[in-house]
């Protein structure tokens, strides 16, 4: 969403009412995805899936270098996500083309180019009092 798109609804909100105060704790992001890298964030794992099974479920597409799932701390059961590391950003745009909606152990995968974790960066907190507000005052 452009700047001045999300400008002009927030002013389109204030001017509905005033006393409505959207926080944003950072600034808009600047795409729907992340650019392009080797790096593929794949969500909708089913808990049986383990690495070798998802470095075979893509390989055919390139040289996988990596993979990894992420586990929960606590149960040691999968949290139905993880990462495929490409040799090269062609192969990973291929395999995210290719790959994503498709069922993999029965559910269909969400595939987009991992972003690079930020320690410290800010985040995006919805205040739910005000947009109960909004949603109160935006309905009479």
């Amino acid at each position: 969403m452009s700047k001045d798109l999300m400008s002009l609804g927030r002013r389109a909100l204030a001017a509905h009412d005033p006393a409505l105060n959207l926080r944003y704790f950072c600034s808009p992001p600047s795409s729907s995805s992340a650019p392009p890298n080797n790096k593929l964030f794949v969500g909708g794992l089913s808990w049986s899936v383990d690495e070798k099974s998802l470095k075979e479920a893509f390989c055919s597409f390139g040289e996988v270098t990596e993979v990894r799932i992420m586990y929960d701390k606590d149960t040691g059961r999968s949290r139905g996500f993880g990462f495929v590391y490409f040799a090269n950003e062609s192969d990973a745009t291929c395999a995210k083309d290719s790959m994503d909606g498709k069922a993999l152990l029965g559910r269909p995968l969400r595939i987009s180019f991992a972003l690079d974790k930020v320690r410290g960066g800010p985040v995006v907190v919805p205040r739910l009092s005000n947009l109960e507000r909004w949603k109160s005052n935006w309905s009479k």
